[in-house]
């Protein structure tokens, strides 16, 4: 790891370059890149991503509801848009000073997602961690990029990473949308006893005992007066007079026969919030590398290859989580535009911006068949026919 002196230098390059010439900088409107409808709030910036966000801080400070970041991730290879061939500690310093720019646009429940693979996640970290506060970090998602055996290593990798933080994170954990209930999750609830709310299912109604108050330990008498105690190293959830109020309200299951262990009644009509996020992610709910190069080739058939893109079903489920329709998405790390994508299909606004020309023979070309009403990706699950539009702008000193 880097020395203090080390950190101390990240952090002073970071008030440096922010305060900079950057500022100079202005967006030129490039009408000819731009597409459908004006006036969207939508629009690809082509220029360096630190000078871009000096630039736009102004007029969108506090408003990002959700940033998504796909920086290089230091390979060692040069790809057919960019080259990934930076020093770590060069690569560290310059990544984690852009999402810490990112942080400062950010509303007061915005999260921001940065990708990363096994090479450099620890240090990004604590790097990130060292620049916002580590009490910021809400977790490390895993997502199974690949399905095929890699066997020219010592072990396949198959998957990468999302480090995930929030402005704040007690109120990200309560504004944050769920997953859809899938169809497995559904067939658990039923509705044993005819009750009026509709179909339930029942949790365990006892805990364990390691942190319990005095209050959570008790008997239970049941309608019937049958006599329930905690397992032993267990105790009840709730106190005696909440778990009285919750069996007086029909909330607690005795069984059909009365005689079973008291369990608590969850309804469905509760989880409007849907499945909570789980940290692990697979091939076959969000796509894979593979998936999303194929989108790219059926898109630019005969064109060289992005090399590195990102599926639209993974940022899908980033947005659902972390946006609501109208809020307003960044990506500064823009690449083949999978972020605006998703964002026009989802009715999400967007800042996507790109230093390589990319921005406007891949990206900006991309997003122009969305508008037009493409149906790869998640077309079809949103049932997206096309609209809307972007503006185009380059960063000019």
């Amino acid at each position: 790891m880097e020395d203090l002196t080390s950190w101390d230098a990240l952090e002073r390059s970071r008030t440096e370059y922010a305060v900079g010439d950057l500022e100079t900088g202005l967006l030129v409107p490039v009408k000819r890149l731009s597409y459908g409808h004006s006036g969207t709030e939508n629009c690809v910036v082509h220029g360096e991503n630190m000078a871009a966000m000096a630039c736009l801080g102004p007029s969108i400070s506090g408003q990002v509801k959700c940033a998504y970041m796909d920086p290089p991730y230091r390979t060692g290879e040069r790809f057919t848009h960019y080259d990934d061939d930076a020093g770590h500690e060069e690569w560290l310093r310059d990544v984690a000073v852009r999402v810490k720019r990112v942080w400062e646009l950010l509303t007061d429940d915005g999260s921001v997602w940065v990708s990363i693979d096994d090479n450099e996640v620890h240090y990004l970290k604590v790097a990130v961690d060292r620049l916002i506060g580590r009490d910021k970090f809400v977790t490390t998602i895993t997502w199974q990029q690949r399905t095929t055996r890699e066997n020219r290593k010592a072990f396949s990798n198959n998957h990468e990473y999302m480090l995930v933080y929030a402005k704040n994170p007690r109120r990200f954990s309560q504004t944050r949308n769920g997953l859809a209930m899938t169809e497995d999750v559904q067939s658990r609830y039923a509705n044993h006893d005819d009750d009026p709310r509709g179909p339930w299912q029942s949790v365990s109604a006892n805990v364990q005992a390691g942190h319990a108050a005095a209050s959570q330990f008790y008997v239970i008498t049941a309608p019937n007066g049958r006599k329930h105690t905690p397992p032993n190293g267990r105790c009840w959830v709730y106190n005696k007079q909440r778990m009285d109020l919750e069996i007086a309200q029909g909330n607690i299951w005795f069984g059909k026969d009365g005689l079973g262990v008291p369990r608590l009644k969850k309804f469905l009509s509760a989880s409007r919030r849907g499945l909570t996020p789980e940290t692990l992610w697979s091939a076959k709910d969000v796509g894979t590398n593979d998936h999303a190069k194929k989108h790219i080739q059926n898109l630019f058939p005969g064109e060289p290859p992005f090399d590195t893109p990102k599926p639209e079903a993974l940022l899908a489920r980033i947005l659902q989580i972390a946006s609501n329709p109208g809020d307003l998405v960044l990506d500064p790390y823009f690449g083949s535009g999978t972020t605006g994508a998703v964002a026009l299909k989802a009715s999400r606004r967007f800042i996507g911006i790109e230093a390589g020309e990319h921005a406007a023979t891949v990206a900006a070309a991309r997003l122009r068949q969305v508008v037009d009403g493409e149906q790869g990706g998640v077309s079809g699950l949103m049932g997206w026919q096309g609209g809307g539009g972007f503006d185009f702008f380059r960063l000019s000193k």
